[in-house]
């Protein structure tokens, strides 16, 4: 079971909020944390803020090259 990324959640994780800070990775790199349907806004809207959101996927859509 994938569980979700949020703080102290131990739900299944049914989403990747899949981002990118360009200060520290490249380009192609995909950085995916994992979310339950009750964080998937929290933090899909915290890596939006700062500009890392590339996009919000069902887990069974994220691929090897996401990680």
């Amino acid at each position: 079971m994938l569980t979700c990324s949020a703080r102290a959640c131990r739900a299944e994780a049914d989403y990747g909020i899949v981002w990118n800070n360009p200060k520290l990775h490249t380009p192609e790199r995909r950085k995916v944390w994992l979310a339950c349907e009750d964080h998937r806004e929290h933090l899909a809207g915290f890596v939006s803020l700062r500009g890392f959101l590339i996009e919000v996927v069902p887990v069974a859509e994220l691929g090897e090259r996401d990680g």
